[in-house]
């Protein structure tokens, strides 16, 4: 999945308007326009698409963690020049308050069903023997189930 289409999905998701799309970017320091949001939302063949760049959704994560949880005290964590799915599905994670137990009942509204040892893989480090790389199918299918548990409107 591109970044754009992570941003979208959360955006639907949470049912977000531009409005606060352009205030969870403020609160994690990235000033950005009604039109540059418009542009990262469009399909990928609209002549007007713009790239999101990893430092500019990392940005937006962070300020979904802000917006969710509040601003904590001290320095503000500097967001990641390169993203991968598992750090978009750990910030998710942080910016929801998850447990492994909520992680897993909101795969299983979409009909997935993976263990705890499989979705701890996922948050582990890099280097770590036991760490797993996040297919696009495992993240894809946990931002459809946000979608399903926080967005009223969906079935």
């Amino acid at each position: 999945m591109t970044n754009n289409d992570i941003l979208r999905r959360i955006r639907y998701a949470f049912d977000f308007n531009d409005s606060k799309m352009i205030a969870i970017f403020g609160m994690a320091g990235e000033d950005v326009s009604r039109e540059q949001i418009s542009d990262w939302l469009k399909k990928d063949d609209d002549p007007a698409f713009q790239e999101c760049k990893d430092i500019q959704l990392a940005r937006f994560l962070n300020g979904l963690i802000i917006d969710r949880r509040g601003k904590k005290e001290g320095p503000q964590p500097e967001p990641e020049k390169r993203l991968n799915n598992n750090i978009i599905f750990r910030k998710l994670k942080i910016a929801l308050d998850l447990k492994a137990e909520d992680i897993l009942a909101i795969l299983a509204l979409k009909d997935v069903h993976i263990s705890n040892h499989e979705l701890s893989a996922f948050f582990r480090k890099e280097n770590h023997k036991h760490y797993r790389s996040c297919k696009d199918q495992i993240l894809r299918n946990f931002i459809d189930g946000v979608q399903l548990k926080y967005r009223k409107d969906t079935e």
